[in-house]
């Protein structure tokens, strides 16, 4: 498939709904205090990054902020937390994923294997679909999230976070089946999220959600997934290491007229909170199970063998001392962050996970592990900031909803 069969003729600009805000001094007092948050929204930085993207060179050339991250040099913002943000929402932003790890599973028991170790059912997944799903421990901690893709009747692309990949690796090759072959093919590929509103006027022939396909682009071979971590429709694409820069600055050019624009670590935080998509390593832990953040939807207990299983079905079927909630803030006031505690009636009840300043709602947000009597709906909280009290409201999911 050739680039004008994937890129439409675009349309000329539109008017900008942003302008009135951008200029505003209510923006300006907004994104001051969005930088002021950055060492909480680049969460867990490294000391040390050992490792640069195949995109390094060219987030450096447009001046983006560069941060370690998981043991990488990732941009946080290009221009500001804020604009990409929005860019997100009303119109179209790419991400740099190229950290995330990319694990493929083969061989004649793979299906019935990855059935064994991941919460989902593998057995659901058609050849060119893809399903969220969980890597647990024997305590029914979460090792990570992740998304397994099924891209051949015996093979499977396993899409995991950056900061586990060396990790995930070493637990599923150390429960190998014999007739299951594993590689890592993180080294030798990158990938984008391109993510917004617009992304449909910027691609034709776009795969259906949560399923993945093999195009072509400029002589390019890509694998083009309909997946996403920002609650806009959108993409993630795969892509051979070297063609990373053309890939790059061939979408920036292909969607200028759309207002797509370079997106850091910043805006992909305060994206992912607004929808309550969790972080691994803040919302979910090896200490954390499933059944606790909320998200037992993604764990099929009609297999009768995955591990983890009997931990996370006596967490079923007695009820979680924890729970995983959204909340908003009640007034304005300096934003909430992980570790901050949480009082009900002065008694300390749970503990901030993730936490921001919404730029959709211009409110602060976060979620937190709440003891499961006080984690209702509607229920009154407090979060203690800097040894002073701010009211909250536990809200349902999504925070950010779509007028």
């Amino acid at each position: 498939m050739r680039a004008s069969e994937i890129f439409p003729l675009l349309l000329g600009p539109g008017e900008d709904e942003g302008e009135e805000w951008k200029s505003s001094q209510r923006f300006e007092s907004f994104s001051r205090g969005l930088r002021h948050m950055l060492p909480s929204l680049v969460w867990r930085v490294t000391e040390a990054a050992q490792k640069k993207t195949p995109l390094y060179d060219e987030h450096v050339r447009r001046g983006a902020k560069m941060v370690p991250f998981a043991g990488w040099l990732m941009p946080v913002q290009y221009t500001s937390i804020v604009e990409e943000h929005q860019a997100v929402r009303k119109n179209v932003g790419m991400f740099d994923i190229s950290h995330m790890g990319q694990l493929i599973v083969d061989g004649s028991d793979s299906r019935s294997w990855l059935n064994t170790m991941l919460t989902n059912n593998i057995d659901k997944l058609e050849v060119g679909q893809g399903q969220y799903t969980f890597l647990l421990n024997e305590r029914g901690g979460i090792i990570d999230d992740l998304i397994a893709y099924r891209i051949s009747d015996k093979k499977f692309l396993l899409v995991v976070n950056a900061s586990r990949t060396d990790e995930d690796f070493e637990w599923l090759d150390g429960h190998r089946a014999n007739n299951v072959r594993l590689g890592d093919r993180s080294a030798h590929f990158g990938g984008v999220a391109i993510q917004g509103p617009r992304v449909t006027e910027l691609f034709v022939n776009l795969p259906a959600r949560n399923h993945i396909v093999d195009l072509e682009l400029d002589g390019m071979p890509i694998s083009m997934a309909r997946t996403g971590y920002t609650g806009e429709d959108g993409v993630e694409v795969f892509f051979r290491k070297s063609d990373a820069i053309k890939f790059w600055n061939l979408v920036l050019e292909k969607g200028k007229d759309l207002g797509i624009k370079p997106c850091g670590l910043g805006a992909r935080d305060t994206l992912r909170l607004e929808m309550c998509y969790p972080l691994n390593g803040s919302d979910l832990s090896p200490e954390r199970n499933p059944v606790e953040a909320g998200l037992g939807f993604f764990v099929d207990f009609t297999k009768p063998n995955f591990i983890g299983r009997d931990v996370l079905l006596k967490t079923k079927e007695n009820g979680s001392r924890e729970k995983l909630v959204p909340f908003k803030m009640n007034d304005k006031g300096p934003p909430p962050r992980p570790h901050y505690s949480v009082f009900e009636n002065g008694e300390r009840i749970g503990e901030v996970t993730s936490g921001t300043l919404s730029p959709s709602l211009n409110w602060g947000v976060g979620m937190a592990y709440i003891t499961a009597p006080h984690a209702k709906i509607g229920a009154r909280i407090d979060i203690e900031i800097r040894g002073q009290k701010f009211p909250a409201t536990i809200e349902k999911k999504p925070l950010y909803k779509k007028s």
